[in-house]
């Protein structure tokens, strides 16, 4: 058995109307795995226990296979959630954990059977007599896992099950529930902070920041097309990186992105996505580049999707399969202020820019409904307050991967070329404009 779950436009507050989750929609389909990710106390874990009737819904529906739900008392859901912290009882052994939920809801059977199959399915059967003191982190986990499996669920509700544990049985384990969950085939919602876990368990990844949704998409195409410039931040290892450019587009000349020092020259004729960067003619954007988007090579080797720039070796990050290479390229980066914050705080206005066009104003608070501005662009010092002493200092402006064999030594000036095939162009609200959106940016509220 296996169950459809569909939030329509819910939203969760607290006293003094703090809002932990704003008007999320989400549909999820029956047997999927839906990995809830983003950073701490950005309301998935809030998302998950209104799923699961933990959590009251303040506005909104949750409906399962279709029917309003918001009602229904978690016992009547018939979906078994697993904990960060195991919550195992200390005083049963393995056996009684397992079989604690069987012989509530069935007082009369012998759960012995569905316990014995549930533990030859995670490879727990030796533990069966052990007491929770008595196992591993691991094996603990694997245990709260075992009494959900055992209860046969509509669904899986796992709030960061992972993050106590050590990195390498992350991984094993990581393997176990995607393995686990497929065979038995109930929907799965899964919360986590950390992308690699979505982007390797997820058959959908949605991205909330603040509270609001803020793409929701297969593991593949949250990457390869972030919906905005927090999304392609937050997804990636190393950090995409993010630098402050001016879109130049002469009548007469040559189209180009201006980095600081050096430009991005669009070669002729124009793709569709670079014509459409012709209105943004003089205005200040996001250039996102990710690390595997650059590479060391003379401009004799350019292939025809690629231009040259050029770079001065900062640090050399060795990874032993790799190299990671921090440049400076003369460029300015783009702040995403507080990134890891739980919530995004207001930026400070100092007073309104009369360039601004009607349209410009509708987007920019169209934007605040969706967690405020993500990128601070400091125009002529009277748009947005920059916030950059709270930020590390950082090392260089551009970091590129490349193979471990290549010898480099700090101050060493190398020849670039950047594929503009991956580049991305976000507006100064963040929101992508290249490759062009999918869909017309959403103004209502």
């Amino acid at each position: 058995m296996t169950r459809a779950i569909s939030l329509k436009r819910v939203s969760k507050s607290y006293q003094r109307g703090i809002r932990a989750v704003e008007k999320v929609s989400l549909d999820i389909k029956p047997g999927e795995f839906l990995v809830l990710l983003g950073p701490s106390g950005c309301g998935k874990s809030t998302v998950l226990r209104m799923i699961a009737g933990l959590e009251e819904v303040t506005e909104g529906e949750v409906l399962l296979d279709g029917e309003y739900a918001n009602d229904l008392d978690p016992s009547e859901r018939n979906m078994a959630m697993v904990f960060q912290s195991f919550a195992l009882y200390p005083t049963m052994t393995t056996r009684g954990n397992i079989g604690f939920p069987l012989r509530m809801e069935s007082p009369g059977e012998d759960p012995s059977p569905r316990v014995d199959a549930t533990a030859r399915m995670l490879g727990i059967e030796d533990l069966l007599g052990r007491y929770p003191h008595q196992l591993s982190g691991g094996e603990r986990q694997r245990v709260a896992m075992g009494r959900a499996i055992a209860r046969h669920p509509s669904a899986f509700l796992m709030d960061e099950p992972l993050s106590n544990l050590d990195a390498k049985l992350r991984n094993h384990l990581r393997a176990e529930i995607s393995r686990i969950t497929r065979e038995v085939g109930a929907t799965t919602v899964y919360v986590t902070h950390d992308q690699a876990e979505a982007m390797s368990l997820g058959d959908r990844v949605a991205v909330l920041r603040g509270g609001i949704l803020q793409q929701l998409d297969t593991p593949r195409m949250v990457y390869a097309r972030p919906a905005n410039v927090f999304v392609a931040a937050f997804i990636g290892t190393p950090r995409i990186n993010l630098l402050r450019g001016v879109v130049r587009a002469p009548l007469d000349g040559a189209m180009s992105i201006g980095l600081g020092r050096q430009a991005l020259r669009l070669p002729e004729p124009l793709c569709l996505d670079h014509q459409l960067l012709r209105v943004q003619q003089g205005r200040e954007v996001i250039v996102g580049l990710r690390s595997e988007a650059v590479r060391l090579a003379p401009r004799s080797a350019a292939r025809p999707a690629e231009v040259p720039i050029s770079g001065l070796v900062e640090h050399v990050e060795y990874q032993g399969h790799e190299v990671l290479v921090h440049l400076n390229t003369g460029s300015q980066p783009a702040v995403v202020p507080e990134l890891e914050a739980p919530r995004p705080q207001p930026t400070v206005r100092r007073r309104r820019d009369t360039r601004m066009t009607v349209l410009d104003r509708l987007r920019e608070r169209a934007v605040s409904l969706r967690a405020g501005p993500v990128v601070v662009l400091d125009r002529d010092g009277d748009e947005y307050e920059p916030r950059e002493e709270r930020l590390p200092a950082p090392t260089g402006d551009l970091v590129v991967r490349t193979t471990p064999d290549i010898d480099l030594r700090q101050g060493m000036q190398v020849p670039l070329l950047v594929d503009l095939d991956h580049l991305f162009v976000f507006d100064r609200y963040g929101e992508r404009i290249s490759p062009a959106p999918d869909h017309a940016p959403d103004l209502g509220w």
